[in-house]
């Protein structure tokens, strides 16, 4: 018999539950598509995830570096990631399967052509540019991790860099990042000056488990704890919940023979999570997916599950926050 691959659909499917709370509207405000030579994630496989029981009624495409322009100005190459979405967005809104409500597209911050490269970014997002993201992750081990950030030295600190994030809020955009756990002061602090502008903090600042941090969950925990209390005290901070089941994270379920269930989810994650909503509270935390970088470890029905079990001690209010509210807010997606 052929070894199941994890990641697959037939390593996924080892595990199936019962939907919980079927009729309840989801926005999942964080997901990814890209055509890559080993590993594809389209319209297509997305819809699969997405129509596997629960009620997602829209989403937003985060960048990932997909399709850029091979010529022209190195400034709009990202651009062309835009259009390709834009061209996604565009079929997604037929049935089956939720419309791609909102795009986070790329653009570098520090650029003294940011200006042109946003103008750029709306007419290729035709009318769905949400934001930007400009991503922070950086490690000085780099090959100890798996999924590489491409974060610059000193970005979060850079006076250019925080001239750009101000321009977005002046533009009407957000700015979503995506760092590792030791930068979540560096974080704390660039947020604190630019107060004006929407700072969404993406996969809880990513806590490490693998490499140098293999066996320090506990320290890092207690750390991570101090980091999101003084990242909640910034109001124009907003929480996206998720992103933890990637490998970096050190749960190791990718290496599994099967995926975890959603009860094993909730006994190994919950406390991040009800730590950033005591934290953040739920008017300013979403969950989200992270596909297909979760999928990695847990399947789109069941990660779900979890966070429905999660979010059961919350109020009806509360809930619908964490679910919807928070995320169509932020990313204007009622527009």
């Amino acid at each position: 018999m052929p070894e199941i691959r994890p990641n697959s659909a037939e390593w996924l499917g080892l595990v199936r539950e019962e939907i919980i709370d079927p009729a309840r509207p989801i926005v999942d405000p964080h997901h990814h598509l890209w055509i890559r030579p080993n590993w594809m994630y389209v319209l297509e496989d997305f819809r699969a995830d997405t129509g596997s029981g629960h009620n997602i009624t829209k989403t937003v495409f985060i960048e990932c570096r997909e399709q850029y322009r091979q010529d022209g100005p190195e400034h709009l190459k990202p651009i062309g990631e835009t259009e390709f979405v834009a061209k996604v967005a565009a079929v997604a809104r037929n049935p089956p399967g939720p419309p791609i409500a909102g795009i986070v597209a790329h653009a570098d911050l520090r650029s003294p052509l940011l200006d042109e490269v946003l103008d750029a970014q709306e007419a290729a997002a035709g009318g769905l540019l949400r934001g930007i993201r400009h991503a922070g992750a950086r490690d000085p081990h780099p090959e100890q991790l798996s999924i590489l950030g491409r974060g610059l030295e000193g970005q979060y600190a850079s006076a250019e860099f925080r001239r750009g994030l101000a321009r977005l809020g002046e533009r009407g955009l957000t700015y979503d990042t995506w760092h590792y756990h030791h930068q979540n002061a560096a974080f704390r602090d660039m947020a604190a000056a630019v107060p004006e502008t929407t700072l969404i903090l993406d996969h809880f600042g990513t806590p490490l488990g693998v490499g140098r941090f293999a066996g320090q969950r506990e320290e890092i925990f207690a750390r991570w704890k101090d980091d999101i209390a003084a990242i909640a005290e910034c109001p124009n901070v907003r929480a996206k919940l998720g992103g933890m089941a990637m490998p970096d994270n050190g749960f190791g379920w990718e290496r599994r023979d099967r995926p975890p269930t959603s009860d094993e989810f909730v006994e190994a994650q919950s406390r991040y999570y009800h730590h950033a909503i005591a934290c953040f509270g739920a008017d300013r935390c979403m969950f989200e997916s992270n596909f297909p970088v979760d999928r990695l470890s847990i399947s789109y029905h069941v990660l779900w599950n979890a966070f429905k079990k999660m979010a059961a001690q919350y109020s009806p209010t509360e809930q619908e926050a964490l679910f919807v509210g928070t995320a169509t807010k932020t990313y204007r997606l009622d527009d």
